[in-house]
């Protein structure tokens, strides 16, 4: 790749470092050689002034010294200088966290008291082993550690916290990584093209999505990030990309009441609005259910407690009267204008929420299955693309056509959807009728 993929460019900016090298350069690249090549010091940046063609390699970056505003300047910073997380277990880690888990200061490494180190500047040149800052010079599978300032701990593990771009919090919604293959080593095929599989997942329909060169990615809530792939008879396969160790962002400040839908709600209600006692979310009776606290470790499906994973009109859960599969919960508002509001809408529905299998023709499923029985991804119902349609939410407004899932607004014999293969415009889906017997 590009040399300049490595660092993070700034425009007009300059930086006061004291330890810094002029050269004559004819470009941004030449400059960067000489970054890479400086033998002087420990290059993290560099200056370059498109009008003089002069370059200056820094010590220093922003991070470490005073900016001010420079016209004609750019300036280049080592990314992997800015990163205050870690890659793996970060033998490649050079930010400036200088304590360990414990909160013990480090020891520099270029001294020996209180502890006589193994691992120096002089013989781990290339190890980074700069001031008193953690690293991994040994390829430690705990990670990045240091030698402590306390005579009664020789070195300890220093609490970095992952890259999320390397890993995936919850089930990759929101990955950003630039791992392009699946997980039996297929290499993906590229967002804006359409060979060898044709699709509906573009860009221009999924702007959120960050659909970027072949990247891995979950752009339509599936238990974690994919990929169309490069071999003509593999449609498509989920990546290997490992769960971050970090745990997930908590939820919002209003997660103890009612806001807006509820989905971050955290609260410790367990009993529906009829009186019904939830069913844990970790068991499977009286109803079976695909709402696993594994596999969607960031929806709080904890205990028993009243949740909303899958945006419906407010939180519910799975109740313990085997006559009742589930039910909505009542929470207090956040404020009482969401009151109000909850009060208007509150129209009872008697479809059945997320569920792994549907009743009857399965009008009533509302799921997030969005798989086709030979293993097609669904279109999303408001796409035009591969295939034009009608049955948009706009025509269906109470068939619940969200986002690219199963649904049956026409009244089939069972949910089914459009496909985002150009070749078949529509299948039904890979859905279990419902045994409402099972039970008995």
């Amino acid at each position: 790749g590009d040399i300049l993929d490595d660092y993070s460019r700034t425009d007009g900016v300059w930086i006061l470092t004291r330890n810094k090298q002029f050269y004559e350069t004819n470009n941004e690249k030449e400059c960067a050689d000489k970054c890479e090549a400086e033998r002087n010091f420990t290059c993290r940046a560099f200056l370059f002034t498109r009008k003089k063609l002069q370059c200056l390699t820094l010590a220093e970056n922003a991070k470490m010294t005073v900016t001010f505003a420079s016209t004609d300047t750019v300036l280049y910073e080592k990314i992997i200088y800015l990163m205050q997380c870690k890659r793996g277990i970060g033998t490649d880690y050079r930010g400036t966290e200088a304590k360990t888990q414990r909160g013990i200061p480090c020891q520099k490494w270029a001294e020996k008291m209180p502890h006589k180190p193994n691992y120096t500047p002089e013989k781990h040149p290339n190890a980074g082993l700069e001031e008193n800052y953690c690293r991994n010079p040994d390829a430690d599978e705990n990670g990045p550690w240091c030698y402590t300032t306390d005579p009664a701990m020789r070195f300890d593990y220093c609490a970095i916290p992952e890259c999320e771009d390397q890993c995936m919090q919850c089930n990759g919604e929101d990955y950003h990584g630039e791992v392009s293959r699946t997980e039996s080593g297929l290499e993906c095929q590229r967002w804006d093209v359409q060979e060898p599989h044709m699709h509906g997942f573009i860009l221009k329909h999924y702007p959120e999505k960050d659909l970027k060169m072949n990247y891995c990615r979950n752009p339509d809530g599936e238990l974690r990030p994919w990929c169309f792939t490069t071999n003509p008879n593999k449609r498509w396969e989920y990546c290997n990309i490992p769960r971050c160790t970090t745990p997930p962002p908590v939820s919002g400040l209003d997660s103890q009441c009612l806001s807006g839908r509820g989905v971050d709600y955290r609260g410790r209600i367990a009993i529906t609005e009829s009186g019904n006692a939830c069913q844990h979310w970790n068991t499977q009776f009286p109803h079976k259910h695909g709402w696993v606290p594994d596999r969607y470790p960031c929806k709080g499906l904890e205990g028993n407690y009243c949740r909303n994973p899958d945006g419906e009109k407010k939180p519910w859960c799975y109740t313990t009267n085997s006559n009742i599969r589930w039910e909505y919960c009542t929470i207090p508002p956040c404020d009482r204008t969401e009151q109000g509001i909850a009060g208007m809408n509150n129209v009872p529905v008697q479809a059945p929420l997320t569920e792994e299998c549907y009743r009857g023709k399965g009008q009533s499923y509302r799921g997030t299955t969005s798989v086709t029985v030979s293993g097609k991804k669904c279109q999303a119902w408001s796409s035009m693309f591969p295939h034009r349609h009608i049955k948009t939410p706009e025509r269906f407004p109470d068939a619940d056509l969200r986002d690219n899932y199963c649904r049956n607004p026409d009244g089939d014999s069972s949910p089914w959807c459009f496909t985002t293969d150009p070749n078949t415009i529509w299948e039904y889906c890979k859905l279990k009728r419902c045994n409402d017997h099972a039970q008995e």
